[in-house]
C-alpha cells in the first residue's frame, strides 16, 4: 500500500506557448497522462497531482482518472509543491511516491523498485542515470555507496559539474516525509525550496538515503519543444517495435507515425509516411500506402487503403479499397469490394457492396446500392444552404459523369442518368432519366467568329 504524488504546477515557460507544459500531446495525448498511467499501473491507495500554472486547464485534463488534485498557488520550488499535497495524505503512513509529470518515459517497474528499496529500510530512495552530457540536471554527491547530496547545476562548482550521474527526478519517501519538507530552506541561487535538498535532511535524521540507477532514456525530461520532440521519438521507437514484435510490415518504419490508441493486427503492411491516428483499427492482411492518413477509421481484414488517401472516421469492409488520393470523412462506410478512387469525397454516406466511385466525385449523405457505378464527376448536392438532404441510389444503377443529383432525391434500381444531367426528382427503377438542354449545332459559326469564315 502506498501513496502516489505527482507534481505538475510548472509553467515551462522554455515550451513558449501558452499551454501548460504537462498538456502538450505525445503521440496524441498530453504528457501528464504518461505519468498517470505508470503511477496507476502500481494500483496506489491514493494519487494526488498538485497543478499550479494553468491549473484549471490541468484539473480538466485529469477528468476520468482516479486523482485527487492539491493546488500550489506561488511557484516556489518542487519541495513546497510536495507539501501543498500534505492535507490530502493526512493520517497516510507511507511510503510515497513522487515523480515529476514532464517525465514521460518513467516506468512502473522502475517505480516499483524505488519503493522496494523504501520496504527494505531506506529512509528515501531517488532514481539516479549517467548521462553522457548532464547539462541542465541535478548532480549526485556520494561516498561509496552512500547518497550525500544532489547539487542543482545553477549552485554547483565545476569539479560538481563533471559529475555524469544525475537525479531523475523520480522517489520514495517513509512516512517522515512531511516532516522532512518542513526543514527545506530556500538557501540556493534561485531562492527555491529544492526536493533533492531532502537527501541531506533525512540523513541528518539517521535516515538511509539509496539510489536506484536507472536508463538514461527513462530520466528524459521535457522542457524545450526540442525535448518534446526527442521524447517523442524514443515513445514511437518502442511502438513500432511493439507491432512489429505482433506482426506488423513496416516499410522504413522510422517514417511511420502512430498513437498508442491505434490497433493492428498481423500481416498489416505499411508503406512510408503512413500517419494512425486516434481508435484506428486495422485488421489482418490490410495494406495501407505511403502517405496516408487514417484517423479513427477501421479497416476489417483485407481492406486497402492507397497512398495519400485521408479517411477519418470511416470503415472499410475486407475487399473495398480507397484511393489513391481519396478523402473519407466521418460517417463513411465502404461494404464488400467498394471501390473509391482518385479524387473521391466520401462523408456520410453507405456505399453497398460492389459500388464502384473510381474518381473526381462528391458522395455526401447518400445510401448507394450494391453494383452501382458512380462517374466521373458526379455530385450528390446535400446542402440547401440551411439543411442536409439524403440522396438514395438503389441498385446496380448508372450515374453518368459531370451529374448532379440534388437531394432529396431518389434514384431507383437499374436506372440510369444521362452523363451531365441536373437531377432535381426522383427516377424510377430501370429508368432513363435525362435532365440537360437538347445540343444545337451551328454551322459554320464558329469560323465566323474567327474571322475565318
Amino acid at each position: 500500500m502506498h501513496a502516489h504524488v505527482i507534481l505538475a504546477a510548472g509553467q515551462g515557460t522554455r515550451m513558449k506557448s501558452r499551454l501548460p507544459k504537462v498538456l502538450h500531446p505525445l503521440l496524441g495525448k498530453p504528457m501528464l497522462h504518461y505519468a498517470l498511467e505508470a503511477a496507476l499501473a502500481l494500483k496506489p491507495e491514493k494519487l494526488v497531482v498538485v497543478v499550479g500554472h494553468g491549473g484549471e486547464v490541468v484539473a480538466e485534463a485529469l477528468k476520468g482518472y482516479p486523482v485527487e488534485v492539491a493546488w500550489q498557488k506561488e511557484q516556489l520550488g518542487t519541495a513546497h509543491a510536495l507539501l501543498q499535497a500534505e492535507s490530502l495524505l493526512k493520517g497516510f503512513p507511507g511510503p510515497f511516491l513522487v515523480t515529476q509529470g514532464d517525465t514521460p518515459l518513467l516506468t512502473p517497474e522502475t517505480l516499483k523498485a524505488l519503493l522496494e528499496r523504501v520496504a527494505a529500510g531506506a529512509g528515501m530512495a531517488l532514481l539516479t542515470v549517467e548521462l553522457a552530457d548532464p547539462t541542465g540536471y541535478g548532480r549526485i554527491l556520494r561516498e561509496g555507496e552512500k547518497v550525500l547530496a544532489n547539487v542543482e547545476e545553477k549552485d554547483a562548482a565545476p569539479e560538481v559539474k563533471a559529475i555524469r550521474e544525475v537525479n531523475a527526478g523520480a522517489y520514495a519517501f517513509d512516512g517522515f516525509l512531511f516532516q522532512a519538507l518542513r526543514e527545506v530552506k530556500n538557501e540556493n541561487a534561485a531562492r527555491e525550496y529544492y526536493l533533492p535538498d531532502l537527501i541531506a535532511i533525512y540523513r541528518a535524521h539517521g535516515k538511509r538515503v539509496e539510489a536506484v540507477r536507472g536508463v538514461a532514456e527513462e530520466a528524459l525530461g521535457v522542457n524545450t519543444r526540442e525535448e518534446l520532440a526527442r521524447v517523442e521519438g524514443v515513445l514511437l521507437k518502442r511502438l513500432r517495435a511493439e507491432w512489429m514484435g505482433k506482426g506488423v510490415r513496416m516499410i522504413l518504419p522510422e517514417t511511420i507515425y502512430l498513437e498508442p490508441s491505434v490497433e493492428l493486427a498481423p500481416d498489416v503492411t505499411l508503406w512510408p509516411g503512413v500517419v494512425l491516428k486516434g481508435k484506428t483499427r486495422i485488421g489482418e492482411g490490410c495494406e495501407v500506402g505511403a502517405y496516408a492518413v487514417l484517423e479513427d477509421t477501421v479497416l476489417e481484414p483485407g481492406a486497402k487503403v492507397q497512398a495519400h488517401t485521408v479517411a477519418q472516421g470511416a470503415h472499410l469492409h475486407g475487399g473495398a479499397s480507397a484511393g489513391p488520393f481519396a478523402r473519407l470523412r466521418p460517417g463513411a462506410v465502404l461494404m464488400e469490394e467498394v471501390h473509391v478512387g482518385n479524387f473521391v469525397e466520401v462523408k456520410n454516406s453507405l456505399l453497398h457492396k460492389g459500388v464502384k466511385a473510381g474518381h473526381l466525385a462528391y458522395l455526401g449523405d447518400a445510401e448507394v446500392g450494391a453494383g452501382t457505378n458512380i462517374g466521373a464527376g458526379v455530385i450528390t448536392a446535400n446542402y440547401d444552404g440551411k439543411r442536409k438532404h439524403k440522396t438514395e441510389i438503389g441498385k446496380k444503377a448508372f450515374i453518368g459523369s459531370n451529374s448532379v443529383l440534388v437531394a432529396p432525391v431518389r434514384v431507383g434500381d437499374r436506372a440510369l442518368v444521362g452523363a451531365g444531367s441536373v437531377i432535381t426528382q426522383d427516377v424510377p427503377e430501370g429508368a432513363l432519366a435525362v435532365a440537360r438542354e437538347r445540343q444545337k449545332n451551328l454551322e459554320g459559326y464558329a469560323l465566323r467568329k474567327l474571322g475565318e469564315g
